[in-house]
């Protein structure tokens, strides 16, 4: 059995439904890349998933999610809270929206461990220390005295990741967590994360809009458009032999070593509105592989016997086995 198990899920916010039938599963051990443009319900799907869709005014319309057992989508709140943060953890794109700016940083980190596992101040303080060491943050034992205005950005994400992982969560997501730093940094942040998943064993669930991340850090990926899946496969599978037409769109633009100036490739168009959907397939105004019934009727989300998943009137035929 899964650890994270996401089946058929809609949501509802004013009467428009920005998820539709989602459904996924991750393990522990397992790095599940969610990638799509801005606007396909990534960041949706990772709050309906905390269970804070109703910050914004949101419900679960249809679908379940059972974590280890358990299902979510009914949880009281009270009981939600004891889950969140310690069994679930949270790492938001921005760090500063994150962090208290007139706190000292190794005081946030000790909260989450004094408020979920019951530690005293000492013990949550040498946790803390030990966490960021582990993150390789420079002269820690200083740094935790320090507060966020003090620090670079690589530095606070450091520390939102310590928070993180202060209660040894079972899951963790990660929505967009390199959006704010440049290059190096967000590949030293991957690596870690991907390192903390291998070592300490946990589920991650890595939400990106970016391919290449996922082919450096993730085992399998869950592609989105437009808050409906459009495929999902093993990483090594999906890379070579993708089968929707969005997610091939996606792959071509992956920056290569060696590509002529001005060669970078892009996908026509935009993600629609979510209070506009296109009927049918809601790629097919920007496919190119578009036929008469792509606008007509919803690609079904086909399973094959690889463990691939794809909705589309006109996948790709050929197909590899998960790897």
């Amino acid at each position: 059995m899964a650890l994270l198990a996401v089946r058929d899920l809609s949501i509802d916010i004013a009467g428009i439904k920005p998820l539709d039938g989602i459904g996924f599963a991750v393990d522990k051990g397992e790095i599940l890349g969610i990638v799509g443009e801005s606007g396909s319900g990534k960041s949706l799907t990772a709050l309906t998933v905390m269970g804070l869709l109703p910050l914004i005014g949101g419900r679960v319309a249809r679908g379940s999610i059972r974590f280890d057992g358990t299902e979510l989508t009914t949880l009281p709140e009270p009981d939600f809270r004891r889950l969140r943060g310690r069994r679930i953890a949270f790492i938001t794109q921005n760090p500063m929206t994150s962090l208290d700016p007139v706190m000292r940083v190794g005081a946030q980190i000790d909260q989450v461990s004094r408020l979920h596992l019951g530690l005293d101040a000492k013990a949550a303080q040498a946790r803390s220390i030990a966490l960021m060491e582990r993150l390789r943050l420079p002269s820690a034992a200083t740094v935790y005295h320090h507060y966020p205005h003090q620090l670079s950005g690589g530095m606070k994400q450091r520390i939102v990741i310590a928070m993180a992982l202060a209660a040894d969560p079972d899951l963790i997501i990660a929505d967009e967590p390199t959006t704010a730093l440049d290059v190096t940094i967000q590949a030293q942040i991957v690596q870690l994360l991907v390192e903390l998943v291998r070592d300490r064993g946990v589920a991650l669930i890595l939400i990106t809009h970016d391919m290449g991340v996922v082919a450096q850090a993730c085992d399998r990926v869950v592609v989105l458009y437009a808050g409906r899946v459009a495929e999902s496969h093993g990483v090594q599978a999906i890379f070579a032999a993708p089968r929707h037409p969005y997610t091939q769109a996606l792959i071509r633009c992956i920056p290569r070593d060696g590509m002529a100036p001005g060669s970078l490739a892009g996908i026509p168009g935009s993600v629609p509105s979510v209070a506009n959907y296109p009927a049918g397939c809601r790629f097919h105004p920007r496919c190119d592989r578009a036929g008469a019934p792509c606008a007509a009727t919803v690609p079904p989300l086909e399973h094959l016997p690889s463990g691939a998943e794809v909705a589309c009137h006109f996948a790709e035929t050929r197909e590899v086995a998960n790897a």
